[in-house]
């Protein structure tokens, strides 16, 4: 797929980290790209420079995602590229000791769901609507290809470590998710990949000090620093204007491969 303006763009978690970074990659290319995320202040912010449109969604409802992409739609005409960015982390052990009595409690099962329903549902959720809107119209090129999904899985799909089951999980989820997807789409002429990124120097690394993060970037084997938002975003436009990059998930990581803490 050529990325110019007669190509619309969705990304989710838009206003930051690397999903701002997508969406300033595909809106360079002249791409018209909406902002979906929750963070309106920086949504509206990311949206002007770039001159897409920002809207509230919350990946989650079912409402909220028909809303965004109707106003999407409107502004822009239907999307043929969709990215999944937005995501959430919480940090739990399997079986922990309760600060107060001592006593060993299980994980709870809200925060557990919580990472699954934003990570792995709210990513189906999104894509399967958008996918729906790119079935219904015509093919972009010679290859009757009507539209790209791109997930964002994690090593921890692969590595997960000490404390990340629940997000590991979400993440494995959207990684089994990708080729029965784009196996699905096949006829519909629209590709489904994923991309496992490793460390990247997204905005949850700024509250580590500069020894943690330095100490994080030395794990990786090469390039031995941590990965910028701009490497993510390339290859989501490599994946956008590649038509044989269908049904598989990527690494990128610099050869990385996670310690169990």
């Amino acid at each position: 797929m050529k990325l110019d303006n007669s190509i619309a763009a969705v990304v989710t978690g838009g206003a930051s980290g690397l999903g701002e970074a997508t969406a300033r990659r595909l809106a360079a290319a002249g791409v018209k790209v909406a902002l979906f995320d929750m963070n309106a202040e920086r949504g509206e912010k990311v949206a002007a420079e770039i001159g897409g449109l920002f809207v509230a969604v919350d990946v989650t409802s079912d409402e909220s995602v028909t809303a965004g992409l109707a106003k999407a739609r409107a502004a822009h005409g239907q999307e043929r590229i969709c990215v999944n960015c937005a995501g959430i982390v919480i940090g739990r052990t399997t079986v922990g000791k309760d600060k107060a009595t001592g006593a060993m409690v299980a994980h709870d099962i809200a925060s557990f769901a919580k990472v699954i329903n934003v990570n792995l549902v709210g990513s189906f959720n999104v894509a399967s609507k958008s996918a729906a809107g790119m079935a219904a119209h015509d093919p972009v090129n010679r290859d009757a290809e009507r539209g790209v999904i791109v997930f964002t899985s994690s090593v921890a799909a692969d590595d997960g470590q000490f404390g990340q089951a629940a997000y590991a999980a979400s993440k494995a989820g959207i990684a089994g998710l990708t080729l029965p997807m784009a196996r699905d789409l096949a006829r519909n002429g629209v590709r489904v990949m994923a991309i496992k990124p490793g460390l990247f120097h997204t905005p949850m690394f700024d509250s580590l000090t500069d020894e943690v993060r330095a100490s994080l970037a030395a794990t990786v084997p090469f390039p031995s620093r941590l990965g910028s938002p701009t490497e993510y975003a390339d290859l989501v436009a490599a994946i956008c204007e590649n038509p044989m990059l269908n049904g598989s998930s990527i690494r990128l990581d610099g050869a990385i491969r996670l310690a169990a803490k």
